[in-house]
């Protein structure tokens, strides 16, 4: 049904029948073709659509993967929750969601067409269905942990059944948010990729807690503990995939009035509360099941360490979850309009994000332990040797190259830390069972924390040492700034079949010209900046249009430069991440332990 729905959909807005609502509203006959089927996503309805569309999907992914176990009951329950969310979406298309509501239009109408803000980037067609291959992801360990909650079977069974399901969507998720801040980048003007907002967190909440459910996961199928923790990072996860939902989709973003007039925000709301509620009563039910013997002998362990891991990632979600709502509260309660800006976020998460890299080169080194165990503390130095070396040669490059103030210097001597950490890991498994050493849960792991590495270092380098600033400048007039000279040569009027640009012509360092422009979509009747960025492996020159003055006889533009280090690491550091997810996918050799795992007198991974 979902499969029919969406095909429908594309054919109605793909040969632009406005006669349905929604390619009404959000279609029109100048849309580029690309962007015309990627506008099923950029409305409420369609977003729908495409989440009862990948939920499916996974369903039968799921039935298809375990079809052998067909008798089995903890199956039964898991595909009897993944039906119920689906029947939850299915009730929102029919209801206050209904993509497929008639119209009459006059005859030669046309639409607007979708945000002209989302019509102007290629990332608009990939972005939010694998972002929503992500979060709809997560329904699949959902399921199998009420299953396991239902049927009472609360060993590392489910853990074993889902875990690459986790792992997928937990990449997916990852490489959605990378590819969001990479459209926003090169699409808003504004110079930054990262504003804190709520649509960004509604994503990124459910990764710090996926994330932290990846880890201490580990823990359980090891040793047999945190099983109530887990349990809860599992719903929780879900939950806060369905809490986005809410924020991105109901129309409480721009006014908690707003969303109480429409049919679907308190629908979401509702059926998040009956989430929370639900899974709280089975692990109180099965709280006497869910008790375990076992304890963390010493925090000197891995699992010390990864209990540590958890307690910071669920503080950043805390912190994060506080700054996202506190504003709705407030408004909802107080009638109030306030807001949680950068410096909240950058103050409150950024400590945690240090300790975290910290444990990130730390807890790979530390063995498992147990009773009578003695901190390891001679074998975890002599591994951390050669990541403190590579820290302290981060640490002195980063200065000579001009590198100032406490928390970018700490960010390049941690990620140093933790990515030395990660190389040594890497290269023991490859020099021991080559092409091996790459895949598998583990050594794919210490790959995605490379990329880790790589995106957090990019972040504290380009949010400390960026410089902006805006020039009038005539044509032929060039502009020094942070190290780099720009020249306006001149303007032109571009005319597309859905927008006209007035495109301003910038060489950048006597190379390459780029065209920043102002667009006017006239069916939308909007004009929108659209940037253009220099970007090298230094640093990015960022160029945004602010004005053309309108005077008679000269060429003027108003431009605003913006210079960022090591931006493009950030890209970089995601498609690494996502090679390391991939990697970890690949099965490690059948019957056998994972290659680091059999290296664990050297280096246990």
């Amino acid at each position: 049904a979902a499969v029919a729905a969406v095909v429908v959909m594309e054919r109605a807005l793909i040969t632009r029948d406005f006669t349905v609502k929604f390619v009404a509203d959000n279609g029109s006959s100048t849309t580029p073709p690309v962007f015309n089927v990627a506008t099923l996503w950029s409305a409420l309805e369609g977003s729908i659509l495409l989440w009862a569309l990948v939920l499916c999907g996974y369903a039968v992914a799921v039935a298809v993967k375990f079809r052998t176990r067909g008798d089995d009951p903890m199956l039964a329950w898991a595909m009897l929750v993944m039906f119920a969310v689906s029947a939850f979406f299915y009730a929102l298309m029919v209801g206050p969601a209904d993509p497929f509501i008639a119209v009459e239009v006059p005859p030669g109408y046309d639409g607007p067409g979708p945000n002209p803000l989302l019509q102007n980037h290629i990332l608009m067609a990939f972005h939010p269905p694998i972002l929503y291959l992500g979060y709809v992801g997560f329904t699949v360990p959902f399921a199998f942990a009420v299953a396991a909650l239902a049927t009472g079977r609360l060993g590392e069974g489910w853990l074993a059944a889902t875990r690459r399901w986790t792992v997928a969507a937990w990449g997916f998720l990852t490489f959605g948010i990378v590819l969001g801040a990479w459209w926003s980048y090169e699409t808003l003007g504004w110079g930054g990729y990262w504003a804190w907002d709520p649509v960004e967190n509604a994503s990124f909440l459910p990764w710090l807690t996926g994330t932290a459910y990846l880890h201490s996961v580990m823990v359980q199928e090891r040793r047999g503990m945190l099983r109530v923790w887990n349990l809860s990072l599992v719903i929780a996860t879900f939950s806060l995939t369905i809490l986005g939902t809410f924020l991105t989709r109901s129309g409480v973003i721009a006014s908690v009035h707003s969303f109480t007039e429409s049919g679907i925000g308190p629908a979401i709301l509702g059926f998040f509360a009956v989430i929370v509620a639900v899974s709280l009563a089975l692990i109180a039910w099965r709280g006497d099941q869910l008790r375990t013997p076992g304890r963390i002998a010493t925090p000197v362990s891995r699992e010390g360490a990864f209990l540590a891991n958890n307690a910071l990632f669920a503080a950043f979600a805390f912190v994060v979850l506080l700054g996202t709502v506190f504003p709705l509260l407030v408004e909802a309660f107080d009638g109030r309009t306030i807001s949680v800006g950068n410096p909240y976020f950058d103050r409150m998460t950024r400590p945690i994000g240090f300790a975290l890299l910290f444990l990130m080169a730390v807890a790979p080194m530390l063995p498992w332990g147990g009773e009578g165990r003695r901190p390891p503390t001679e074998l975890l130095s002599r591994r951390l040797m050669v990541p403190m070396w590579i820290a302290a040669a981060a640490l002195v490059l980063s200065v000579v190259a001009g590198a100032r103030g406490w928390a970018a210097l700490l960010a390049f001597g941690l990620g140093g830390f933790a990515g030395g950490a990660a190389l040594r890991q890497i290269l023991l498994a490859v020099r021991r069972h080559r092409w091996r050493g790459l895949v598998g849960r583990t050594n794919g792991g210490m790959i995605v924390h490379l990329g880790v590495v790589l995106v957090a270092v990019a972040f504290a380098a380009s949010q400390s040492y960026v410089r902006q600033a805006e020039f009038d400048l005539e044509a032929g007039q060039p502009a020094s700034f942070a190290g780099h000279e720009v020249v306006y040569v001149g303007s032109a009027v571009v005319a597309h079949e859905n927008r006209t640009e007035r495109v301003a012509f910038v060489r950048v360092d006597d190379a390459k010209t780029y065209g920043p422009a102002i667009a006017t979509y006239p069916f939308a009747s909007q004009t929108i900046g659209i940037p253009s960025v220099r970007s090298t492996l230094r640093d990015d020159v960022a160029l945004a249009v602010l004005q053309f003055p309108e005077e008679a006889g000269a060429d003027r533009v108003i431009l605003r430069v913006t210079v960022q280090p090591l931006v493009v690491w950030l890209w970089l550091g995601g498609i690494v991440m996502a090679l390391g997810t991939a990697l970890s996918l690949v099965p490690s050799r059948s019957g056998r332990r994972q290659p680091t795992e059999a290296a664990a007198v050297e280096a246990p991974a």
